[in-house]
């Protein structure tokens, strides 16, 4: 059927985004704030060389400085000050001195001339991510501390969050929603008098799929930012790609599906990041850059902490995950006890055909390593109730109440002892 030349119009306007300009849009959509000019280096930086896209749409924030009262920049500010201050009451808020004033001082290292306006909070959630307000608030989530290896493995991804909040890509995201919206309303409205029934839902398809697209060229960009961080700072900048390819490992050995798509994806893949940071990271290499891995400052203030954080981390019951994640860090020959140990939790928790069998070879494994965590017993000590070997599981009850003898399950557990003991079971 031959379409009328409206509706022609129409499918032309579906095709392509960049053949529409909506009224005014040749001048300022919103008040504009007194934006500082930002670097030439940043204003001529070049993220990928096989990338002809310009990202760099507004100048970096100015420090010291909040937006004018008047600008839609301010009304974003406001609302998610909002936000941060019901994140500082927050009871998920890790309050130890030294984690916060290490992560504190880090962020600063790599902020610079900004470090007073970013304001970190550590957050206790058992996933990997860190996020950045537009206002400078910076959330870090503990999960990140278990899938970071070093101090620079860290910087690259505080840095890459700080390079969202220099290059105000919330403010750009809103703008880019706002404007996609108008371009929806008027495909819409075009749509329905040329008579295209159908194509409201592409233009939508469409708007979301444009959305999208924006929101990864800012990831590249910050993903720019952090290495740049990286090397000014005189760390090794291979570990930024190396944080990727982890992420990678870890998602590959999960055993639930995970639908993605390259078009409605917010971020960039994975493998992309990772192999486009470790180009960067070779080309400053040939420059004669050599920068180091912050390996044991990391350890001295998260290893303490990493029993506390992996329990947190086996709530989440992705244990195939937990499972791959024990695995690096086994890699890494930390506490080796203690790895073995939340293997045969994983495996105990996960309760599948033959896990007991394989939650006791763990057990006995991290007794072999060195000192693993006195509940080791008591877990023993159940599953070998449920098997019913009554002998090994008193023994291994016994010997917990030897380490813990004032655990809060001790009198049930002397109980339990006792009573199969009369019973000569």
């Amino acid at each position: 059927m031959r379409l009328p030349l409206s509706a022609l119009s129409v499918l032309c306007l579906l095709s392509s985004t960049g053949c529409v300009t909506l009224p005014g849009q040749d001048k300022p959509l919103f008040g504009t704030t007194q934006e500082s000019e930002g670097s030439s280096e940043v204003k001529n930086a070049v993220i990928d060389k096989d990338s002809e896209k310009d990202v760099y749409t507004l100048p970096d924030i100015s420090p010291g400085v909040r937006p004018a009262t008047y600008t839609d920049e301010a009304g974003l500010w406001m609302t998610v000050d909002r936000a941060k201050n019901r994140l500082k009451t927050s009871g998920n808020l890790i309050r130890d001195p030294k984690i916060n004033s290490y992560v504190r001082a880090l962020v600063c290292k790599l902020a610079g001339p900004y470090c007073k306006d970013i304001r970190t909070y550590v957050v206790r959630v058992p996933a990997f991510n860190a996020s950045m307000m537009p206002n400078g608030v910076m959330q870090v989530w503990t999960g990140l501390f278990l899938r970071v290896r070093n101090e620079a493995q860290l910087s690259a991804v505080l840095g890459h969050e700080i390079g969202h909040y220099l290059r105000r890509h919330s403010l750009q995201r809103m703008r880019e929603t706002l404007s996609a919206s108008n371009f929806l309303i008027f495909v819409q409205m075009a749509a329905a008098y040329a008579g295209v029934p159908s194509a409201g839902n592409l233009a939508s398809l469409l708007a979301q799929g444009s959305l999208a697209s924006f929101s990864r060229d800012n990831e590249r960009e910050s993903d720019f930012y952090g290495h740049r961080f990286l090397v000014q700072n005189g760390y090794d900048p291979r570990e930024a790609s190396v944080v990727w390819d982890q992420i990678i490992r870890e998602d590959e050995a999960s055993d639930e599906f995970q639908f993605r798509s390259l078009f409605m994806a917010s971020h960039p893949q994975s493998e992309e990041r990772s192999e486009t940071l470790i180009r960067m990271a070779n080309k400053a290499i040939e420059k004669g850059h050599k920068g180091e891995k912050g390996r044991k400052r990391f350890l001295d203030v998260f290893l303490p902490h990493r029993k506390s954080f992996l329990l947190d981390d086996l709530r989440r019951r992705q244990y195939s995950k937990t499972l791959e994640l024990l695995k690096m860090l086994e890699e890494d020959g930390e506490k080796p006890a203690e790895i073995m140990y939340f293997r045969g939790e994983v495996y105990r928790l996960r309760n599948k055909e033959k896990d007991k069998e394989k939650a006791l070879e763990a057990y006995k494994n991290a007794l072999e390593a060195g000192t693993p965590p006195p509940e080791i017993h008591r877990y023993m000590g159940m599953i070998y109730s449920k098997l019913k070997q009554r002998v090994k599981m008193r023994t291994s009850y016994q010997r917990y109440l030897k380490l813990k003898p004032d655990a809060s399950d001790a009198k049930m557990i002397k109980y339990l002892v006792e009573t199969t003991k009369r019973a000569g079971l």
